[in-house]
C-alpha cells in the first residue's frame, strides 16, 4: 500500500509560480510512474504531468508545456510538479498519483485509470 499526500498548493498571482510535492510512504516510489492531474471546479479530472520511475522520461500536457516541470527524488520518496507563469485556468484542485505497472506506464500515463494510488488533493487558485 501506498500513501500519498500533497503539498504546497495555495492562492497565487497571475504570473507566479508554485511547487508542489509529492511524498510517499509506504513503499518507495522508485518503482512506480507518477502522474498530476488537475480538476477544476465542473469539470473532469485531467492529465497535467507523469514521470517515469526512473525519471528519464517526462510527459507534460499541452496546456503546460514551457511552464510546468516534474522531477522526482526517489532517496527522498518524492515527487515535484514545479509550476511558473500560472493562468487563472490553471486553478484546480492537483493529484498526484503512482502507477505500480511500469511496463504500460509509456503508453498510458495520461489516462488515470493507469494510477492505482491518489492522494487528497491540494488546491491551486491563481487570481487575475
Amino acid at each position: 500500500q501506498v500513501r500519498l499526500v500533497e503539498s504546497g498548493g495555495g492562492l497565487v498571482q497571475a504570473g507566479g509560480s508554485l511547487r508542489l510535492s509529492c511524498a510517499a510512504s509506504g513503499r518507495s516510489l522508485s518503482a512506480f510512474g507518477m502522474g498530476w492531474f488537475r480538476q477544476a471546479p465542473g469539470k473532469e479530472r485531467n492529465f497535467v504531468a507523469g514521470i517515469s520511475w526512473t525519471g528519464s522520461n517526462t510527459y507534460l500536457a499541452e496546456s503546460v508545456k514551457g511552464r510546468f516541470t516534474v522531477f522526482r527524488d526517489n532517496a527522498e520518496n518524492t515527487v515535484y510538479l514545479q509550476m511558473n507563469s500560472l493562468k487563472p485556468e490553471d486553478t484546480a484542485v492537483y493529484y498526484c498519483a503512482a502507477d505500480p505497472d511500469t511496463s504500460s506506464y509509456s503508453r498510458n500515463y495520461y489516462r488515470d485509470t493507469q494510477y492505482d494510488y491518489w492522494g487528497q488533493g491540494t488546491q491551486v487558485t491563481v487570481s487575475s
